[in-house]
């Protein structure tokens, strides 16, 4: 098991490769967004406010398991997705992710071997992604943001790209029954001070979302610690 952990949290620029970005493009960009627009009628607004380049970390509220392939679907490049370390137990789901292009996060304690795969995606044509609440919220609030992906922007040097998703948690399976709304924000520029990073994003997640942050207690002793 602690030779998994070591592969799947550690990748090379050179894995970022057009093998997963083939693989990414076909079920994501193919796959899903089929999916997406004949279940869902997704709307998708703001794609002019995405970088040209990949200096930036997507950063998108969290709601279902639906969100990193549906997020994935429309951005102009491939995006490398953190994902829990549990999900890398699983045989089949740990195949799946790594060949998506995802690497494995422990929540609880970041691990040097994740930091370097955060600094390679900027080596490659991907950008990094990943969710600030860290695991799915409750649809209408905002909660459990850490300062983890700040810290990660900082330690990058990267912008943050705030994405706001509503109506992912709402499993359909018929044809047109369902409704996703994607609003993507301005981009937050770089700020070595993470809590000025982390509160303009809360703010426009707010605005993207219409959704209510609930401030928790212990926030910052949460997941994603990053010095």
């Amino acid at each position: 098991m602690t030779k998994n952990k070591k592969v799947y949290s550690e990748k090379q620029a050179s894995q970022f490769n057009k093998f997963r970005a083939f693989w990414q493009f076909l079920i994501c960009k193919i796959g899903y967004t089929i999916r997406l627009q004949l279940v869902y009628r997704i709307e998708v607004h703001g794609l002019e406010n995405i970088p040209k380049d990949n200096k930036y970390i997507v950063c998108p509220n969290h709601l279902s398991t639906l969100d990193p392939p549906m997020v994935a679907s429309f951005w102009p490049r491939r995006i490398a997705f953190m994902a829990k370390k549990e999900l890398f137990d699983i045989p089949f789901i740990r195949w799946w992710l790594d060949w998506m292009g995802a690497f494995s996060v422990d929540r609880e304690n970041l691990s040097p071997s994740t930091v370097k795969t955060v600094k390679r995606i900027r080596e490659s044509n991907w950008v990094l992604g990943l969710f600030p609440q860290g695991t799915r919220g409750i649809p209408g609030e905002i909660r459990g943001v850490t300062k983890g992906f700040a810290g990660l922007a900082k330690l990058t040097k990267c912008d943050i790209m705030p994405v706001g998703i509503i109506g992912s948690n709402e499993v359909k399976r018929w044809p047109f029954t369902g409704k996703i709304i994607i609003n993507i924000g301005k981009p937050i520029p770089y700020n070595p001070d993470p809590e000025i990073v982390r509160q303009e994003w809360i703010k426009q997640i707010q605005e993207l979302t219409g959704f209510k942050y609930i401030e928790d207690e212990q926030t910052d002793e949460q997941c994603l610690k990053v010095s």
